[in-house]
């Protein structure tokens, strides 16, 4: 069991599935294969301009790697375009499936809801109202609103974001399908949640996860909420 006041959820990958962003390079006449290269790219990058004590915002920095990756699949004239059409799919993918039962009967508990993003709140407000979710959320929250915008897992932004929500860190569970997101969520003093849909071993060189589940449906039945 777990007990929390928030429960706090990443987003991209967690709440959205991102294997849909294979069909948006397809479509730009670029290989599917490069979906996933793209976002471990956006999340190298991000990281590395966080630990130089730097931030740049993820849509400049997705931009920057699509770019990269693009321009040996299309012609130049096109990269704008191509550019922007990748990062509009973020806004545009779907939830995966246990989400929407998942969350639903998260909120009827009564613990608050939120999200944590290091991108924008608009990917969120998007993904979140096209699956009907967005009225089980009290808050999407950026990390770009957060000291020096440094992304998670930096332990500012977890703890920026507790603020906001005006809540204790120990009382906040972080919810993701990120390992790197769990640990740095556990070192900033939150409890945590790792989503493992796909039965993956958890890596140890990780500050270990409070709880696992392989969907959200499971998250619910084991949560005891703080008043």
């Amino acid at each position: 069991m777990l007990s929390a006041r928030v429960v706090l959820f990443d987003v991209n990958e967690t709440l959205s599935d991102t294997t849909a962003l294979g069909g948006a390079f397809a479509a730009l006449g670029a290989p599917e294969h490069l979906a996933p290269t793209w976002f471990a790219g956006v999340l190298r990058d991000g990281f590395a301009l966080t630990a130089a004590g730097a931030s740049a915002p993820f849509a400049d920095v997705g931009a920057a790697v699509a770019r990269t990756l693009l321009r040996a699949h299309l012609e130049p004239a096109a990269l704008d375009g191509a550019v922007a059409a990748v990062l509009a799919a973020m806004g545009e993918l779907p939830v995966h499936p246990d989400v929407p039962a998942g969350v639903r009967a998260l909120a009827a508990t009564g613990v608050r809801l939120a999200t944590l993003t290091n991108g924008g709140s608009a990917v969120p407000a998007a993904v979140l109202g096209r699956a009907g979710l967005r009225d089980a959320f009290e808050a999407l929250l950026s990390v770009q609103d957060g000291p020096g915008a440094a992304w998670k897992p930096a332990a500012s932004a977890y703890r920026h974001a507790a603020g906001v929500l005006g809540a204790d860190p120990a009382d906040v569970a972080l919810v993701a399908a990120h390992p790197w997101d769990v640990d740095g969520a556990s070192r900033a003093g939150l409890r945590t949640v790792w989503v493992d849909r796909s039965g993956s071993p958890y890596p140890e060189v990780f500050a270990r996860p409070d709880l696992t589940v392989a969907g959200l449906e499971e998250l619910a039945p084991r949560l005891t909420p703080l008043r």
